[in-house]
């Protein structure tokens, strides 16, 4: 059971000491229908007043998870993918849109994507593009205006704010352990990552307009991930420095 994260805790503490303001947000990935395990994320989106970005598969989304999402607050849509298929040769990462088929085409279900998730969740969406495995071919990042694809996220902090024109509002933290059997990651080398990354913006050496992204995957966590989220949920809600945000707020122009 994780019960404290005392170096996240400490950072936090310096950024309210020093009157610093912290944009945050929280996107979870995979949707496509209801469940219990969405149940209890929503539960924690309501619980601590934590805005849900949720990454929803268009093709296979159904609407019963438009139903469910409804009468939800402080809950949006972020079309992920197409269809979350692997397109990439065995020998390469994984990646639905990477530079391995005819851009047209990788274009095209973009904006298939975009529509349908518009056209299901209404108000709910909002076009900020989640490619799967967060891989996306550079060319396909400068062409997503046309598919009505206003920002796009990944993993990781950015490197530039808008090179080509497309802003990018990343996420930052994932508690999985993904090459590890699934599960939580040490929770000592998370609570380490997690007051690095808070040291580095409130040093200047990371981009604190970008806001600090917290990635879920309600699909596949085990408790140990659902209290590590929980408790930084918690946290941030508490700590007095930081301040929930939109990607598109903190996407620049």
């Amino acid at each position: 059971m994780i019960d404290k994260l005392s170096d996240f805790v400490a950072e936090l503490k310096v950024w309210r000491e020093q009157d610093r303001t912290l944009p945050v947000w929280w996107r979870d990935d995979d949707a496509t229908a209801p469940s219990p395990a969405l149940d209890r994320l929503l539960g924690l989106s309501a619980r601590f007043g934590a805005p849900l970005h949720l990454a929803v598969i268009p093709e296979p989304a159904t609407e019963a998870l438009a139903a469910t999402l409804h009468d939800t607050r402080n809950v949006f849509v972020l079309p992920h993918g197409w269809q979350h298929r692997n397109n990439a040769p065995p020998d390469q990462k994984k990646a639905e849109f990477g530079a391995h088929r005819p851009l047209p085409d990788m274009l095209d279900e973009i904006a298939a994507g975009w529509r349908r998730t518009r056209d299901m969740f209404g108000l709910k969406a909002l076009p900020v593009f989640t490619p799967p495995w967060n891989r996306i071919d550079p060319q396909i990042v400068g062409r997503l205006p046309e598919c009505g694809i206003q920002a796009v996220s990944t993993f990781g902090p950015r490197k530039v704010s808008s090179g080509d024109g497309v802003p990018q509002v990343n996420t930052h933290v994932d508690p999985i352990a993904w090459h590890g059997g699934g599960g939580l990651l040490d929770p000592k080398k998370l609570d380490l990552q997690l007051s690095r990354d808070l040291r580095d913006r409130r040093t200047g050496q990371a981009d604190n307009s970008e806001p600090y992204g917290l990635l879920t995957h309600h699909l596949v966590q085990d408790e140990a991930t659902w209290a590590f989220t929980a408790l930084v949920l918690e946290m941030l809600a508490q700590s007095g420095a930081s301040i929930w945000t939109s990607p598109l707020a903190g996407a620049p122009r």
